[in-house]
């Protein structure tokens, strides 16, 4: 673990009742063992249930039970704070909850949803303009309440201050990632080895194929780079920062980049910004400038004139028709 970590970070878990037990355990079991792996606590841990608030016990799908204690016992800010919700969370109404949510948002908390946890986000009205995804059981019914979502068919999804994961598994490759930009990779594979986790999935899976098989390359440091990459289109990484990261210099990574994909880190970064730009262009009514702040461009002047060079024309000519996309959407292509 590098000697640059900082101070132990506090993330607070806000489960309500009947919360999916597979997602809280895959998503909080990597906290405790990194803290083991640590040798110290590096994560302090919290749970709060979404109810009423007096303490007591949050009940899974399993009828196995977590002891909370009330969001009334949640006093100061979390670096982050995670929803884990089943049941019924696109009808998850509980201002109270949505107030804390936004609360914590106001003071610079990462807020993340797990399962059905990104649609109580939503219904507390802090994802507007962000990427997400949720569980494929939720997605349609939060979609026909919320049209104007910008949700996706993968397993997590990053952008800035917002983390959602499908749930299952999925939030094992989720921590193997942000353990890996809090602690560096090497010690977040360790990690994962802690639970024969060896096969670590991007934030795109499982709808696309591996990077490596995507790429064609086995390259750790550049299949590691592009996973940072993928996890932060909205606010991209600067070169020092990648390579600090994948644990090599950033002369070395362009090399790599240079000798496995023909073109600089650099240059493959904003490439794959820009097509995540296209997708936002062709899925959504959001501006062009919202959707340059999304792809991490400083403005549309900059973002137009960079996806003109890439694709030779002006962004709003990958604008479809709203009876298109509804199309897109039904067929389940990019969308839920």
């Amino acid at each position: 673990m590098p000697d640059t970590a900082p101070a132990k970070r506090r993330i607070a878990f806000v489960l309500v009742e009947d919360f999916a037990l597979m997602s809280f355990a895959a998503v909080t079991e990597p906290l405790r063992a990194a803290n083991l792996l640590a040798g110290e606590e590096i994560y302090e841990v919290f749970h709060f249930a979404a109810g009423p608030g007096t303490p007591g016990m949050a009940n899974s799908s399993s009828a196995a039970s977590v002891a909370v204690a009330g969001l009334g016992d949640a006093a100061g800010v979390y670096d982050l704070a995670f929803v884990v919700a089943g049941g019924d969370p696109v009808g998850f109404d509980d201002n109270r909850v949505f107030q804390w949510l936004r609360r914590q948002a106001r003071h610079g908390c990462v807020l993340g949803g797990v399962s059905g946890g990104p649609a109580v986000l939503v219904n507390a009205g802090v994802m507007e303009n962000r990427r997400m995804t949720l569980h494929w059981e939720h997605a349609a019914a939060l979609a026909e309440r919320h049209p104007g979502l910008l949700l996706e068919r993968t397993l997590y999804v990053v952008d800035r201050d917002r983390i959602t994961c499908a749930g299952g598994t999925a939030p094992l490759d989720m921590m193997h990632a942000l353990i890996a930009e809090h602690h560096g990779a090497d010690f977040a594979r360790k990690v994962s080895d802690w639970f024969m986790h060896t096969d670590v999935r991007p934030a795109g899976g499982p709808q696309r194929a591996g990077l490596a098989e995507r790429y064609g390359t086995s390259r750790h440091a550049v299949l590691a780079a592009i996973e940072a990459m993928e996890n932060h289109i909205a606010d991209p990484l600067p070169l020092a920062d990648l390579a600090q990261l994948v644990g090599v210099s950033a002369r070395h990574l362009n090399r790599q980049f240079n000798t496995a994909l023909g073109c600089s880190a650099g240059a493959f970064y904003r490439n794959l910004r820009l097509e995540k730009s296209r997708e936002l262009l062709r899925q959504t009514d959001l501006p062009v400038l919202e959707i340059a702040l999304a792809a991490g461009f400083s403005g549309a002047a900059h973002f137009a004139a960079a996806h003109r060079k890439r694709f030779g024309e002006a962004p709003s000519r990958h604008r479809l028709e709203a009876p298109r996309r509804r199309q897109l959407f039904a067929a389940g292509l990019n969308h839920f």
